[in-house]
């Protein structure tokens, strides 16, 4: 019997259709049963492993509907005797409000709670409540996986299969090795399991997911290129996060369209194995981030979602750099549009620091280009690399241009003014709200984070942050600024909530024109608590 090894996972959702995910130890055909509709999709293959993403259709909007997965005709899920009720596709209702709960930032396994409790665990304990409000989706905002920071368990596992001498020491090696890690986050902890069955997610990759401070600048990728290992790992990495994670963002239509997919596919035929396949296009992607998107928008009755790849599509050559390459950006510039109630930006960096750090990395982003001449520019990369001080901000060029098309969104220059733009991100391992003051817009424009999910900052480091938070710091990261000629922020802004050091899961509520966040934190395994709730519009 073939043996369901990772899933089902609910991805995509629309009004009418709904995308489960799973992956198995040999090639099967895969059903997935809810009510009186039915999916089914043949296994693809990509180094030995077997994956399949079902599409059911014709389901009605808003509706919950219990289903089941069968592979080869024997049914695998849900298991019997669950502690937890029966996983259920959950498509949306554009008549009613929009919960999306975020978060960023998840270690795990972590039996001896090293990273606090998983706020992952404790929401599915409380959706499992028969009083329970649930989300629509929750969006997964980076370093789902940690390839670079290893559980005792992935350690063994890691030194079983390459021994003790392999290179990189204490790391993920190729995708092999990722497909342990993502059996690892996804499945241990049967609570976890069952929420990715039954709560739509949709995700974007960041640091950890591949290795830290990845893309940080053009002299990181050139010292990481010298590495006799690195070709293996950011293949495997970007190889992976595509299966396990981008292809369960596209709707079915956009799926359907993936040349990449269809490749995979076909080279999976009678008995064969996609895996060459994906790794060309994975070393393509990194080497030519134009080749690829993974950046990807959907719109939910009067939301518009828009998520942006901060991290792959980089431009980073010897005399340009851009948090996005020409061709992203010119996508992103054509997403970010008004017509809509809100506007969502996702992105796991966040656009909108706290102004003393944000300033500091504008300047060190000119010293690390030659403000300050050739020596001080190698002790800028220094810096830039052991304080990661690679966000928007570091990004100046690119922070200025999104900041306009911001206030063009919310002056109507762009269709009507949506009543709230709002950032979605995490990275931080801290979570606050960061409001636009000038210039004046129609929209509330403001900046949410939540990190991490269960991987809180050390108290030692903590202070860093609260003194990058004082007016104090600002005054002075400016000036080093203008010292380095870094042209003024288009924007001004302060943070008004936060920061919150705690791990959480958030969800914002839109509801006509009325928008609101909250955060919840884990108070015990199975249960959370309110840690701050703040209103977005009045």
């Amino acid at each position: 019997m073939t043996a369901l090894v990772l899933g089902p996972l609910l991805r995509h959702v629309g009004e009418h259709t709904a995308t489960v995910w799973v992956e198995t130890d040999r090639p099967a055909e895969v059903t997935v049963r809810a009510g009186e509709r039915t999916g089914a999709a043949a296994t693809f293959a990509v180094h030995g492993h077997h994956y399949a993403l079902v599409d059911v259709t014709g389901l009605a909007a808003g509706a919950s509907v219990p289903y089941e997965v069968e592979i080869d005709g024997e049914r695998v899920w849900p298991r019997d005797r669950s502690q937890f009720p029966p996983p259920a596709l959950r498509t949306l209702d554009p008549s009613g409000p929009l919960r999306l709960s975020f978060g960023s930032c998840r270690r795990s396994p972590d039996p001896r709670r090293v990273h606090g409790l998983d706020s992952l665990t404790a929401y599915a304990h409380r959706l499992a409540e028969p009083d329970a409000v649930w989300p629509d989706a929750i969006l997964m905002l980076g370093d789902q996986v940690y390839a670079d920071e290893l559980s005792d368990e992935m350690r063994a596992a890691v030194l079983e299969r390459h021994g003790p001498d392999a290179e990189p020491a204490d790391e993920i090696a190729d995708f092999e090795d990722y497909t342990r890690l993502y059996a690892m986050a996804w499945v241990e902890d049967p609570a976890v399991r069952w929420l990715l069955s039954t709560v739509p997610t949709f995700a974007i990759f960041d640091d950890h997911d591949i290795r830290d401070d990845w893309n940080t600048s053009y002299a990181w990728r050139r010292q990481m290129a010298e590495l006799p290992w690195w070709r293996d790992r950011i293949v495997g990495g970007i190889a992976s996060y595509w299966v396990y994670q981008h292809l369960g963002n596209l709707s079915p239509e956009e799926r359907a369209a993936d040349p990449v997919l269809a490749a995979v596919r076909a080279a999976s035929a009678d008995g064969g194995d996609g895996g060459a396949v994906l790794d060309a296009f994975a070393e393509r992607a990194d080497a030519e981030p134009a080749t690829a998107r993974w950046s990807y928008a959907h719109q939910w009755g009067g939301t518009r979602l828009v998520v942006v790849d901060s991290r792959c599509s980089r431009l980073l050559t010897p005399d340009r750099r851009g948090m996005l390459d020409d061709e992203e950006f010119a996508w992103l510039d054509g997403q970010l549009q008004g017509g809509v109630d809100h506007l969502l930006v996702a992105s796991s960096l966040p656009y909108l620091l706290a102004p003393g750090i944000h300033h500091a990395e504008a300047w060190n982003e000119a010293v690390a280009g030659g403000a300050w001449g050739a020596r001080a520019a190698r002790f800028g990369e220094k810096v830039r690399q052991a304080a990661d001080l690679e966000h928007w901000a570091a990004f100046g060029a690119s922070f200025r241009e999104v900041a306009a098309d911001l206030v063009a969104v919310g002056r109507g220059e762009r269709g009507p003014a949506p009543a709230s733009i709002a950032f979605l991100s995490g990275d931080v391992h801290y979570s606050y709200v960061a409001r636009v003051t000038e210039p004046a817009t129609e929209s509330r424009i403001a900046q949410l984070v939540c990190s991490p999910l269960r991987n809180p900052l050390p108290r030692k480091y903590r202070w860093a942050q609260r003194l990058g938070i004082s007016g104090t710091l600002a005054n002075a990261t400016r000036a080093l600024a203008r010292l380095a000629r870094v042209p003024a922020p288009p924007l001004a802004w302060r943070l008004t909530d936060g920061p919150w050091f705690d791990n959480a899961i958030a969800t914002i509520e839109l509801d006509g024109r009325a928008a609101r966040v909250r955060w919840d934190a884990p108070a015990t395994p199975r249960s959370l608590t309110r840690l701050a709730e703040v209103r977005i519009t009045d």
